[in-house]
C-alpha cells in the first residue's frame, strides 16, 4: 500500500514540480526547456522504478491480486498501455496535419468547414481504436 502511495505521489510531483517552480518570472524558451527536462527526468525515473517493481512482483508481495496469480499480467498491462499510447501519438500527428490543412482551407473558403471537420474527426478516431484495443487486452486478465 505504501509503494502505491509513493508511486502516485511521484507521478503527481513529476507534473507539479517543474511547472510550479517555473510559473513566475520571465517567459523564455530556456525556462520551458528546463521545465520539460525536469518533468521528463521525474516521469521516466518514476516509470523505471515502477517497471522494476511491477515485473519483479515486489509491489504486490503482500496482496493477492491478478498480477500475483497470473505471471503474464505485467506483459498484458504493458501491451494495453502501448496500444493506447502509440495510437494516441499517431492520432496526434494525424490531427496536427489534418487540422492545420483544414484551417488553411477554411480561411480561403468558409463553406468547407463541415467537410474539413470530418477529416479531423477521422484522425481522432485512431485514438479511440487504440483505447478499445487496450480494453480488450485488459479483459484477458
Amino acid at each position: 500500500m505504501i509503494v502505491k502511495l509513493l508511486i502516485t505521489l511521484a507521478f503527481i510531483l513529476s507534473i507539479l514540480v517543474p511547472f510550479g517552480a517555473f510559473a513566475a518570472g520571465e517567459k523564455s524558451r530556456g525556462r520551458y526547456k528546463k521545465a520539460l527536462a525536469i518533468n521528463s527526468f521525474l516521469f521516466f525515473g518514476t516509470m523505471l522504478v515502477c517497471s522494476a517493481l511491477f515485473f519483479t512482483g515486489n509491489a504486490f508481495a503482500a496482496e493477492e491480486t491478478a498480477a500475483a496469480v497470473n505471471p503474464a499480467a505485467g506483459m498484458i498491462c504493458l501491451a494495453a498501455a502501448l496500444s493506447t499510447g502509440l495510437a494516441c501519438i499517431g492520432g496526434g500527428i494525424a490531427v496536427s496535419a489534418a487540422a492545420s490543412a483544414a484551417l488553411g482551407a477554411i480561411s480561403e473558403d468558409g463553406s468547407i468547414l463541415g467537410k474539413s471537420l470530418i477529416f479531423v474527426g477521422l484522425a481522432e478516431g485512431v485514438c479511440l481504436y487504440g483505447l478499445i484495443i487496450s480494453f480488450m487486452i485488459i479483459g484477458r486478465l
